[in-house]
């Protein structure tokens, strides 16, 4: 056996180095990236020049050599196959499942959890974020949504081992619909899909404890996908001269990318423009029910196009991430490279003049505005490697604008294990004891805030 590899050993090594070059420009070509596959095209001359070479090393050394390889390559593609069947994340599961007395981890995506829940009930929506409209280049799209599907229980998400409902408002929000009738509003909150409630239950979410904490009224705008102008831009359509408090929601894990792409939307860019623009989003809600439930449909074609047609490329693509190692490169890059200011791009002066605008917009309804900072997964699970340059930078802008900063991330560093505040210890949004303590930073700072007035 051994003289077998040993003869063929560097004619394979060599066609392998070649097919990788080739796969590297190949990728190359999609993106033309050269910062980013300059080490890979390095890795890959390496690669031939060591094959060549093998042509003339010793038999010896040469089965030493082949034994090293095989030994390497058994570790690697095995460790990529636990990671690629979820065995480390389904042993966390398992012991969720066992802790909170549930019978089953419910793996089924929304669209099919969706499918299934439309035979029993055909109202049921799914969540249609206002992100979808972004950018969109159907023109006569003429109109900007910043919610979803009013009046609807809403399938929203799962990463605790359930999915998420909510019941939306007439304006398509989580709120409980008579909170738009109350006379005073005590908090208006203006943020993403942690804001939402992603992905827990009432009375889990910030908003519904919020109410528990302070019996009072609270209306809620946030909504998954939002970067900081559709925040905005909700703020100018939704808010109301009886609100007395205003909380922006800030995640450092994607707002600033959010912005980015928000800042190239014409229709968006008008409420910076414009300080009285409107799209009367309050009258228009039948219009925007409209388009989500088009775009739930354009969706689902698609899901089934796709489940039926396209079976054999997926099957392929999952084979190609599994041969390039896909799993480990990304743990590799996470653990030691991983840097926040790299993939946010981050926009000090839009960031600023969007914080100006809201800022600006809550002192003309005479309403008080607070700040709040929420830490990603990334943070905690990396502290090593992680920056915190564009926290120093939001900080910065948000004190200098004399805007009230409460600090999740420091609240969760002081945290014993801070991990154990998402769900499975895993990447996405925080589990219900997360969200608790959230929830009442926010409300504390707040009432410490008022009563040194």
């Amino acid at each position: 056996m051994l003289f077998f590899l040993r003869k063929y050993f560097s004619y394979f090594l060599f066609i392998l180095s070649l097919l990788f070059l080739l796969l590297v420009i190949y990728e190359f070509s999609n993106s033309y990236d050269l910062k980013k596959y300059s080490i890979y095209f390095f890795l890959s001359f390496i690669l031939i020049i060591f094959s060549i070479c093998t042509f003339f090393l010793k038999n010896n050394f040469l089965d030493y050599l082949i034994i090293s390889i095989i030994s390497i390559f058994i570790t690697f593609y095995s460790f990529e196959f636990l990671l690629t069947n979820n065995f480390f994340k389904n042993k966390d599961k398992n012991n969720y499942l066992l802790n909170n007395e549930l019978t089953k981890y419910d793996d089924r995506n929304r669209f099919e959890i969706y499918t299934d829940l439309l035979k029993s009930n055909k109202e049921i929506k799914v969540t249609v974020t206002p992100r979808a409209y972004v950018n969109n280049i159907n023109k006569k799209l003429n109109i900007r949504p910043l919610s979803g599907i009013s009046n609807s229980k809403t399938i929203y998400c799962n990463e605790n081992g359930y999915y998420s409902f909510f019941q939306s408002d007439r304006y398509g929000f989580n709120n409980p619909d008579n909170e738009w009738d109350k006379t005073d509003i005590e908090y208006l909150l203006i943020g993403d899909s942690f804001t939402l409630g992603g992905c827990v239950n009432a009375p889990h979410d910030i908003a519904s404890v919020l109410r528990i904490l302070s019996n009072k009224n609270i209306l809620n705008l946030g909504y998954g996908g939002n970067g900081p102008l559709l925040e905005y831009a909700a703020l100018r359509e939704y808010l109301d001269q009886k609100v007395k408090n205003v909380i922006m929601i800030y995640y450092e894990g994607n707002d600033l990318k959010n912005l980015q792409t928000e800042l190239k939307d014409e229709f968006l860019n008008q409420y910076l423009l414009n300080s009285n623009y409107s799209q009367q989003l309050k009258f228009q809600q039948k219009l925007i029910d409209s388009l989500a439930h088009e775009m739930i449909d354009v969706e689902m074609k698609r899901i089934i196009e796709i489940s039926q047609t396209h079976k054999i490329y997926f099957l392929l693509e999952k084979m190609l991430k599994f041969i390039k190692l896909s799993n480990i490169r990304f743990l590799i890059k996470e653990k030691y490279f991983y840097d926040p200011n790299n993939d946010k791009n981050f926009l000090n002066k839009d960031f600023e003049m969007v914080m100006k605008e809201i800022k600006r917009t809550v002192l003309e309804n005479k309403s008080k505005l607070y700040f709040v900072y929420l830490p990603e997964w990334s943070r905690f699970k990396y502290p090593i490697s992680y920056s915190n340059e564009n926290y120093n930078k939001i900080r910065e802008i948000i004190k200098n604008l004399d805007i009230k900063f409460i600090d999740i991330k420091k609240v969760f560093l002081e945290d014993e294990d801070p991990l154990s505040l998402f769900p499975f210890r895993m990447h996405g949004h925080y589990n219900i004891e997360g969200y608790l303590k959230v929830s009442k930073t926010i409300y504390d700072e707040i009432l410490k805030d008022q009563l040194s007035e």
